[in-house]
């Protein structure tokens, strides 16, 4: 469990899985790891162009996270706000709360709060990486 978690949060979700839109309540265990339905509807429902767009954010996200370890302030919330998009455009959440919170962090927090919210990104990430491989074997069964 990350420091993070546990916490409230209020944020706005493009569709909550409900059909509610807007600012709402949430923790962060609401968020899902990746949100399939998200991403079928932006895919089209086209299962080749959902693994192409899922092998593309495998590779920026692992290149955002070498950026993010090798950063300065100004560096790391432009690679951390870059991961949030991509992030939601596949529908996951954690991973963008998570580099949302690190681009806030950037520019506010301490080190100490700050090496905190790149572990938890790291965290999510590493969720998200092992969500997205077990939908990529799946889809060549």
């Amino acid at each position: 469990m990350t420091a993070a978690r546990g916490k409230l949060a209020a944020r706005a979700e493009p569709n909550d899985g409900a059909g509610v839109k807007g600012p709402r309540l949430i923790l962060d265990e609401d968020l899902l790891i990746l949100d399939e339905d998200h991403l079928a509807r932006m895919t089209l429902g086209d299962r080749t162009l959902e693994r192409e767009v899922l092998e593309i954010f495998i590779r920026q996200n692992a290149l955002m996270l070498t950026r993010i370890a090798d950063a300065g302030p100004a560096p790391l919330a432009e690679a951390a706000h870059t991961l949030s998009g991509s992030a939601r455009g596949i529908g996951a959440w954690r991973v963008a709360r998570a580099a949302e919170h690190l681009e806030r962090a950037s520019g506010e927090a301490g080190e100490e709060l700050l090496n905190l919210a790149i572990a938890d990104l790291e965290a999510a990430s590493l969720e998200a990486g092992a969500a997205i491989a077990a939908r990529l074997a799946d889809m060549t069964d």
